[in-house]
């Protein structure tokens, strides 16, 4: 017979101070990393323009460069020898102008058109004496 006094057990108990000291450390990274909705920006004020708007628009030619290596002056299908040849072209299609102003080739190439179509488009710009040139670009909507 056993007469000793058993100790009672004694219930696990779970200590919250250092789970709390470990939320206060979050919280407190949290607050002093995050942005808020009002940014510091420069205050700028835009001038206003006092212009009267454009009564015509400015003529464009638009040559275009398919994926295979293509060209078509204004949806215009042409054969291509070399760029004195498309820079003839490019003179005969383009519109006349009577302030006597270059219209603007916009060269709309595909993107997977050969580089070296486009280098052509733009030689021949250069040998047809026309110097206001831009590129056609399209957004990506699947942002």
């Amino acid at each position: 017979m056993d007469f000793r006094r058993k100790k009672g057990r004694e219930e696990p108990e779970i200590n919250l101070i250092p789970f709390i000291d470990v939320l206060l450390v979050i919280l407190i990274f949290l607050m002093v990393t995050t942005t808020y909705s009002k940014y510091t920006e420069l205050q700028i004020s835009l001038p206003k323009a006092q212009a009267v708007p454009m009564a015509d628009r400015v003529k464009e030619l638009r040559v275009l460069v398919d994926s295979e290596g293509e060209y078509a002056i204004n949806n215009r299908r042409i054969a291509y020898e070399n760029p004195l040849q498309l820079a003839r072209e490019l003179r005969i299609v383009a519109p006349a102008d009577p302030r006597g102003k270059d219209p603007i080739l916009v060269i709309a190439a595909d993107g997977h058109a050969p580089h070296q179509r486009v280098v052509n488009v733009m030689e021949a710009a250069r040998l047809a004496g026309m110097e206001r040139l831009t590129f056609a670009t399209q957004s990506d909507v699947h942002r």
